[in-house]
């Protein structure tokens, strides 16, 4: 690459980040605020946390977001490994039904589900995380697609069947260590999604947090900016551990 194309490159790589961390610094700053001018202290951070709802909101947006993601997980890598060794005709479609969540309204998506949902899961909050990972799907297929890709998967797979593997241990021994990189893109991927989801979660008359915070906004404005900065702290913490602890085991493997 010449130095000006690596210039250009850089200006690009500085707009870019620009464009994404101004608005985010500028509304982090907001949130330490006081009403006195050119004072900054902890207050609104303090009342936020103080709130009764708020750390009862965030762990069940958590543990719904986390669910999903295993969701996911579970039925994505055996039914594409199984797409990608067998070289079956029916992977361009699945592929092509995987965009259907970017093209179909939200609106939509959510009736349709309270159609074909049966009454016991329309009944429960269980059903947010089966929604979330057909949300998630044009991502998270895509992220794990790409690690099957890069990776001697028939080898792999041979070898495993060889040596008198069943199918689940050569998903679990011979597949799922060699794209790691890509479940965590995937689970990264789908779990910042879930956690942010609002539009879904408000049209199904759930409460999750991201609907609590939209409540907390009728009250308090300055409240509500900076639950948003929280929320939008949260993922890239869990992600960080995420990638974290697949290091780890990397590294022990």
């Amino acid at each position: 690459m010449g130095r000006r194309n690596k210039r250009v490159l850089y200006v690009i790589s500085f707009l870019y980040l620009a464009y994404i961390f101004i608005p985010l610094t500028a509304a982090g700053e907001y949130t330490f605020k006081t009403s006195v001018q050119g004072k900054y202290s902890l207050d609104n951070y303090r009342s936020v946390f103080l709130e009764n709802d708020f750390f009862y909101y965030v762990l069940r947006s958590f543990w719904l977001s986390a669910l999903s993601v295993f969701i996911t997980l579970l039925f994505q890598i055996p039914l594409q490994t199984w797409l990608h060794i067998k070289q079956s005709k029916l992977k361009s479609v699945i592929e092509t039904a995987s965009l259907l969540p970017l093209i179909i309204p939200v609106v939509a998506f959510a009736i349709g589900a309270q159609v074909a949902m049966p009454m016991f899961v329309q009944d429960s909050v269980l059903e947010l995380p089966f929604l979330y990972s057909m949300l998630s799907l044009p991502y998270t297929y895509r992220a794990i697609d790409i690690g099957l890709s890069a990776v001697p998967l028939r080898t792999l797979y041979e070898a495993a069947r060889t040596s008198g593997g069943s199918w689940s241990k050569t998903i679990s021994a011979a597949v799922i260590p060699n794209i790691r990189g890509a479940i965590l893109a995937a689970a990264a991927l789908g779990f910042a999604l879930c956690i942010g989801e609002f539009t879904l979660t408000s049209l199904l008359h759930w409460d999750t947090f991201p609907t609590w915070i939209n409540d907390v906004s009728q009250d308090s404005v300055l409240q509500a900016i900076t639950l948003s900065v929280i929320s939008l702290i949260l993922p890239i913490f869990v992600i960080a551990g995420f990638a974290v602890s697949f290091k780890k085991e990397k590294r022990r493997i």
